[in-house]
């Protein structure tokens, strides 16, 4: 007989679609307006990306002949948070939720990029559409750890470990599991970051470089906004597959936190999420949530029960906006 508190050794296998799409077409069939009340660009998008951008050059200009304490101290709080606050804009920017101009949300794109000091916004929006269309689908979703993963990273230090290579594991993943050939938006994203890249290290020298580099490794690891990384599609409760957090951070991640309701209407901008649940807080009211996305991180490393095996998955093909829809 398995012990009570034993890891998990398989993923949590589904025969349902994902659960957005029928959620979606039933709160749509109870508010009809609800797309055309909320899904309305978000054009604040471009100066809080500015913002973030003179923020973290300055920082990295200020830091060119810093101790390395005093570069890591900065890095971790500071750079974290807003090179994490980043991603989250890429994230927007991959659903084109700034401007109804495709050109526009490539270019914030690539601006928001620019602090990460590494190229990932094309690429992350080829596989995060995916990731919408088909949640927890076999050798698609990307989002999902593999096998691999589960199998390894099990026990507190191991977990501890996985946390903190999360940069990686985002980075390599999707070469292992879904290899894609390079496209022309990405081919500029990484010519534009590389070509910023270097005239940070030869302006400011290279201290100033591994700064942006590593507010965004530090802040993709254990820091307290990482939390929604395991918060939105890991299993904590049964077999609930996506959990929303309604907390303080949101207001650092463009409401990011607020995922069943981002998940059920991906075309409405992170600033309109609030209303949407409040429109339908009887649907989401009775869903298990997260309080804190640290106590998040504590659990997921404490917990012999929880471990990169603790998502759902499925070969249904089925379910979730397309790419195409989500554009």
């Amino acid at each position: 007989m398995k012990p009570e508190h034993a890891p998990m050794e398989e993923f949590l296998w589904s025969e349902q679609e994902e659960p957005h799409k029928s959620r979606r077409m039933a709160l749509l069939k109870e508010n009809p307006g609800v797309l055309k009340r909320f899904a309305k660009k978000n054009w604040t998008l471009v100066p809080t990306v500015l913002l973030a951008n003179v923020v973290q050059f300055s920082l990295a200009y200020a830091l060119r002949d810093s101790p390395w304490w005093a570069l890591l101290i900065v890095a971790y709080t500071v750079g974290g948070t807003v090179n994490h606050a980043m991603t989250l804009a890429m994230h927007e920017l991959a659903h084109n939720l700034a401007s109804k101009s495709l050109l526009v949300n490539r270019v914030v794109g690539m601006l928001s990029n620019l602090p990460l000091g590494i190229p990932s916004y094309a690429t992350f929006k080829r596989y995060h559409l995916e990731h919408h269309k088909y949640q927890g689908e076999e050798g698609i979703d990307v989002d999902v750890p593999t096998a691999a993963e589960g199998a390894f990273f099990v026990g507190p230090l191991r977990k501890v470990l996985w946390c903190f290579m999360q940069p990686l594991f985002y980075s390599l993943r999707p070469i292992i599991v879904l290899p894609k050939a390079l496209t022309t938006i990405e081919g500029i994203n990484w010519v534009v970051q590389v070509v910023v890249d270097a005239a940070v290290v030869y302006y400011w020298g290279p201290r100033s470089l591994l700064y942006l580099i590593g507010g965004t490794l530090l802040g993709m690891g254990v820091h307290p906004m990482a939390g929604h990384f395991i918060a939105e599609h890991y299993t904590f409760e049964g077999e609930q597959e996506t959990y929303s957090y309604y907390g303080p951070l949101n207001w650092f991640s463009y409401n990011v936190g607020y995922h069943n309701e981002h998940h059920d209407f991906p075309n409405v901008p992170g600033t309109d999420l609030p209303k949407v649940r409040q429109l339908s807080s009887t649907d989401y009211d009775d869903l298990p949530i997260h309080s804190s996305w640290i106590k998040v991180i504590y659990r997921y490393i404490t917990n012999p029960k929880i471990t990169p095996f603790s998502r759902v998955k499925r070969n249904t093909m089925g379910g979730g906006l397309s790419p195409e829809e989500s554009m």
